[in-house]
């Protein structure tokens, strides 16, 4: 079992302008308290997070309206290091590609600061996977699309083709190949995302 979530710890780092992490007790058992209690504050996409459709179309389904079953099954994960733009190219010579399609772009495990400079999708590669019965797209960076992005380009090339997004996991520890993804995001039901806890088991 392979743990893919970035672990939380207070301060850390979110998008640019995004709500901050905080993490902090309010009631602690050597203080007299009879429990220990913390209380934490965030964005709904943070670190390892599920975008929900809402996230980018008011037409979009909200965090409850997805549907655990997409959320669990093979997933196969692509080594797509050195791209800046990830190109439909990535698929060539691949057959019965999975539900679910992780790609490793390089991101490191632990995120210090915000990783400005990461890998986007082309949205040519988003329609290739649509077209090829691929429902949820997995990837190591913050976003699908680039950080100054107004018209998100690969989120609506997500929202066309029905694939859900989850972002910010961590790959370092997986092997090109395919694993069985288990994602469970916060039951936010009415929310645009929320951090998930995912992890790969072994076929």
């Amino acid at each position: 079992m392979i743990d893919l979530t970035r672990k939380l710890t207070h301060g850390f780092p979110t998008w640019p302008g995004d709500t901050p992490f905080t993490f902090q007790a309010t009631m602690q058992i050597q203080n007299g308290d009879t429990v220990n209690v913390g209380m934490f504050s965030t964005t709904t996409h943070l670190g390892t997070h599920l975008d929900a459709p809402y996230h980018y179309s008011d037409q979009g389904a909200r965090l409850g309206e997805i549907p655990l079953d997409l959320l669990i099954g093979p997933c196969l994960v692509l080594d797509a290091r050195g791209h800046q733009q990830l190109p439909a190219s990535l698929l060539d010579g691949l057959e019965n590609l999975p539900e679910r399609v992780a790609f490793f772009t390089g991101q490191p495990a632990e995120w210090t600061t915000f990783p400005t400079e990461f890998s986007f999708f082309s949205p040519e590669l988003i329609d290739l996977l649509g077209a090829r019965g691929v429902k949820m797209l997995v990837t190591d960076a913050p976003s699908v699309d680039h950080l100054t992005s107004k018209d998100l380009p690969a989120h609506q090339a997500c929202l066309r083709n029905n694939i859900l997004i989850l972002e910010g996991v961590n790959l370092t520890e997986t092997e090109f190949k395919t694993y069985e993804l288990i994602c469970l995001p916060l039951n936010l039901a009415d929310a645009d995302g929320a951090p998930a806890r995912a992890i790969f088991r072994a076929l």
